[in-house]
């Protein structure tokens, strides 16, 4: 369970352990960009908050240890000023805390704005290491709330939702963040940032996406990846497969899943052209589950057959929920991922926090007992309620657009917490509210990772530089046509691959090494 949580939620602090500064990514001026004294500077409260405290303590830098259940090390920071300003919302009892960390010497003359995961509104410290590590001046905060599983705040004492809580984290606190964090920038350097820039994977992701439409003109750049938007959504959907395999009276084991996705990815990998471990293009895979029955497989030295029950499950858990009479509801686990991630002994802590205390506003609540029917009453309860409070699926980007901003996205066709279908299909809303795919790109591009997990592209399974492909598209214009990668195909080994821009697929030019990039091109899917 440990790993599984470590994978959700630490999307963002290894993000910026690999997203460090390449040539395209060089100081602005550091001549200037020295932090004279670290005292605490003058902050005015954001625009509906009010400044409780400012504080100013000088680090010496070294070894910082990320905090909660995420953890981490960074080794060989610089010595930094430490600020924190608490803010509050009169009325709402909040105290939310803004930190902000400059480097003492050698600033690159930009500021980062750092997500959260999971239920964390911010970074644990690893992300704010790292980029202090690599230059930059670095802004997050908590939002009032708690660490990644922590939901104590979700109710009130009456048992009611705590609105002003919910929102902080939803939307504001983030953008109060970047408010205070230049303010703090410019009192300890004395010149304001020449370029800001905000990263987050997951909930960071979500919170990304959440500041391009409602806050266009805080970031000239956002990378978020596997982005949670669609939150009211996809968090009652990840239930699903609990609900099927309740209601089916069907638990197939780990190693069982794992026989089915194997399956799928061999019958899908050369799609692409070329039998090269990765599924490119999971859209054209009509892997028919059925095909196993009968089929034995050995788990925990027990042989075990693969039965009709089983196949019909995994059918379910691919296909995603839908209403008793049929209708979609959401997407289900993609058929490259570990679908046992949310079809384990116990639903996924998430999820399940999200319908118990957000939704069914009961503590209590027995998830194993939900029926196809009151699966989807809980499913349309979440829209209607917190579709415009944490939905952030807002396809009208135009002021963001007119800022000038750039939003650049990455995500995993394995990712099995957040369906990466779900963030095509916002995609496609941008594009049919803003004039179609060409006009779309100029500022908002989309790369998926074949065989990556959530986060995946963080280190866990390959790398890419996002950041440096972001700096490159805001500060001289270059926008990304491909996004060199590092992934693991179903061998375990490690390919180069050039991801392509949405909505172009990858396909093998017929000749060379398929561990290559170079021997792959993309082109648009034929469905397209």
């Amino acid at each position: 369970m440990k790993r599984a949580l470590t994978v959700l939620a630490a999307g963002v602090p290894l993000a910026a352990a690999i997203y460090l500064p390449t040539a395209s990514a060089d100081t602005q001026d550091a001549s200037t960009a020295t932090a004279t004294a670290c005292t605490a500077p003058a902050v005015k409260a954001p625009a509906g908050t009010k400044v409780e405290s400012v504080t100013a303590v000088q680090q010496a830098g070294g070894t910082v240890n990320g905090t909660g259940i995420l953890q981490g090390t960074v080794t060989g920071v610089p010595a930094y000023c430490d600020v924190t300003v608490t803010l509050t919302h009169p009325g709402a009892d909040d105290h939310a805390k803004v930190r902000t960390w400059l480097p003492a010497s050698g600033w690159n003359g930009r500021f980062q704005g750092l997500g959260g995961s999971a239920y964390l509104a911010g970074d644990n410290n690893v992300g704010m290491a790292n980029a202090v590590k690599s230059g930059y001046a670095a802004v997050t905060t908590d939002a009032g709330v708690g660490d990644a599983l922590d939901t104590t705040w979700a109710l009130d004492s009456a048992g009611q939702v705590n609105t002003a809580l919910l929102k902080n984290f939803a939307s504001r606190s983030q953008h109060e963040a970047s408010v205070v964090g230049k303010q703090v920038v410019a009192g300890v350097y004395g010149k304001r940032p020449a370029y800001s820039y905000f990263i987050g994977c997951s909930t960071g992701g979500r919170q990304g996406y959440m500041e391009a439409q409602r806050h266009p003109g805080d970031y000239d750049g956002i990378l978020a990846n596997a982005p949670a938007i669609n939150w009211d959504e996809f968090e009652v959907a990840t239930l699903w497969p609990q609900v099927v395999m309740n209601n089916e009276k069907t638990h197939p084991t780990g190693c069982e899943f794992k026989a089915f996705t194997d399956a799928a990815v061999k019958a899908c990998d050369t799609l692409d052209g070329a039998k090269d471990g990765l599924v490119n293009d999971p859209s054209r895979c009509d892997f028919d589950p059925r095909r196993l029955i009968g089929t034995k497989v050995v788990c925990d030295g027990k042989e075990l057959t693969i039965t009709a029950a089983d196949a019909a499950v995994v059918q379910k858990i691919w296909d995603g929920p839908r209403t008793a009479s049929g209708k979609k509801l959401w997407y289900g686990v993609p058929i490259e991922a570990d679908i046992s991630a949310l079809a384990g002994a116990d639903a996924f802590p998430v999820p399940a926090a999200w319908v118990k205390l957000w939704v069914a506003k009961n503590p209590s609540l027995d998830l194993s007992t939900i029926t196809y029917s009151q699966f989807t009453q809980l499913f349309k309860q979440s829209q209607a309620e917190y579709d415009k409070v944490i939905g952030t699926d807002d396809p009208d980007l135009s002021d963001f657009r007119r800022a000038g901003g750039k939003l650049l996205t990455w995500q995993g066709l394995a990712d099995q917490y957040i369906p990466a279908d779900g963030t095509v299909h916002y995609r496609k809303q941008v594009e049919r509210e803003m004039g179609g795919t060409k006009r779309v790109d100029d500022f908002y591009r989309l790369f998926l990772a074949p065989n990556t997990a959530h986060c995946g592209l963080n280190g866990q399974d390959g790398s890419t530089d996002g950041l440096a492909a972001l700096t490159s598209w805001v500060e001289h214009g270059k926008a990304p046509k491909t996004l060199p990668a590092t992934l693991i195909n179903t061998e375990g080994q490690s390919v180069s691959r050039d991801l392509c821009n949405y909505p172009k697929v990858s396909r093998y030019t017929g000749h060379g090494d398929t561990s290559l990039a170079s021997s792959f091109r993309c082109v648009l899917p034929s469905r397209y």
